[in-house]
């Protein structure tokens, strides 16, 4: 997928020969940077979506906002059968207040999927992030996780448990024959392999993951699919804890019918063998697996970033292109225990992980981005990351090129033509003016 297969480069090769000598002799000598191929615009790339139509399906995470911009949709149109809503369907958005519930932005997504016939994955019932607070408040307004008397702790776990079946059937009631896959509860087993020692946890114990999944089930029925979300889901303690916390809570008859691993991975970590025995654990248990927030980090943890994409270097792009396409040569072997693979956004013009990027500076104020190097400051936030396989111009990155199979066919006018000549990892493009793009590979129109 990465490598041009031996095919291409014989077509390519024999195009060279056609060309005028001098041109021949100028792409022998030229070896552009990433920068300076040609900019294809992932609005005539060939679909991805498609391309993987036979193993899952893919998905993209969005905010209401963007699907008000002409790019974003287009660019979901073409290349995801599958959405899922970045943050408006957490709790503290769906029910900011008690009784109060605001439907309006989980509403809009959903009809936007519903148009453009798409699947579309719920995120999240339960997390102990961005819930709103009065969840845990007791009925004088005081935090339950405070109570010492006995009685009264039975009395306010009860009182959570109510309102979180409360919250959960109303939801799953509304959108039950919209939306089949859903994230009942995100985050739960936390890095120590303990489970999360969340307010949920600390009033509940581990029961309200129990009465979450079965209120769904009661509420949504057997059509819907109950998944347990969670990160670093390919990393010890944590993966046994999650395998060991799933299986105890499916021989109590709790209908759990998935796992969905986030995947905010990085270049060259985890290792794909890891990521490979991960999904092998879990469906051994019968269980679906999803990847429900992938992003591929240009960096390490912590993050050193470099302060904007363009003086991020070229050779970041392309072994992030090599690491993806390991990861989904990885995910179609293991296509008939994966339904769905999510990136957790479009492109590199929305991401979360840019949040976290922070720049580092030697005394002199160059950036310092080895991560055993020293520096004397630190500014939070202020880098780029570019973990998607689109630029923020909606242009297709090498990571692309990775993933999708250059003899695809995708649907073509033929007054446009884009013709790629993939001869030692370069492009060589002719268009014309309008329309969609046709393709020509190892000379068959397609």
């Amino acid at each position: 997928m990465w490598k041009p297969s031996r095919k291409a480069m014989i077509v390519g090769f024999s195009f060279m020969l056609l060309l005028p000598l001098g041109m021949t002799n100028a792409l022998a000598k030229t070896e552009p940077s990433y920068a300076k191929k040609p900019r294809i615009s992932a609005l005539h790339a060939p679909q991805l979506d498609q391309r993987y139509k036979n193993s899952f399906t893919i998905g993209a995470a969005v905010e209401p906002y963007q699907l008000q911009n002409e790019k974003d949709v287009q660019m979901l149109k073409r290349h995801f059968n599958s959405i899922v809503a970045e943050n408006v369907m957490k709790p503290i958005n769906i029910q900011p207040e008690e009784g109060k519930f605001n439907f309006a932005e989980a509403d809009q997504i959903v009809r936007f999927a519903k148009k453009h016939h798409m699947d579309i994955r719920f995120h999240t019932l339960v997390w102990h992030s961005q819930v709103p607070q009065w969840f845990f408040l007791d009925k004088e307004g005081k935090p339950m996780v405070n109570e010492t008397d006995p009685a009264k702790r039975e009395q306010n776990k009860q009182l959570l448990l109510k309102r979180l079946e409360t919250h959960i059937k109303t939801i799953v009631e509304r959108y039950k024959d919209d939306i089949k896959y859903w994230d009942v509860v995100n985050e739960v087993v936390g890095d120590d392999g303990k489970l999360r020692n969340s307010p949920w946890y600390q009033i509940a114990g581990i029961d309200y993951i129990k009465v979450a999944f079965q209120t769904a089930r009661t509420y949504g029925g057997n059509k819907i699919k109950l998944y347990i979300n969670d990160y670093n889901t390919e990393v010890e303690p944590k993966r046994s804890a999650l395998y060991n916390l799933v299986k105890q809570l499916k021989e109590e008859g709790v209908p759990i019918d998935g796992i969905g691993h986030q995947s905010h991975i990085q270049i060259g970590w985890p290792s794909e063998e890891e990521i490979e025995k991960t999904i092998n654990m879990f469906a051994d248990l019968g269980l679906d697996n999803q990847i429900t927030e992938l992003d591929v980090s240009m960096y390490g943890w912590p993050p050193r970033a470099y302060p904007s994409y363009d003086a991020i270097p070229e050779q970041k792009f392309l072994d992030q292109a090599a690491r993806y396409d390991r990861l989904f040569k990885l995910y179609e072997k293991l296509g008939d225990k994966i339904s769905n693979v999510t990136f957790w956004g479009i492109a590199d013009n929305h991401t979360w992980l840019d949040s976290r990027a922070d720049v580092y500076y030697d005394a002199d104020g160059n950036v310092v981005v080895d991560p055993k190097a020293p520096y004397t400051s630190v500014e939070k936030g202020k880098g780029k990351d570019a973990p998607f396989l689109f630029d923020p111009e909606y242009h297709v990155k090498p990571a692309y090129w990775a993933i999708i199979d250059l003899t695809f066919r995708t649907l073509t006018r033929s007054k446009q033509r884009i013709f790629y000549l993939v001869f030692q990892n370069n492009f060589l493009t002719n268009t014309t003016s309008d329309g969609y793009p046709f393709f020509t590979i190892a000379g068959r129109s397609v």
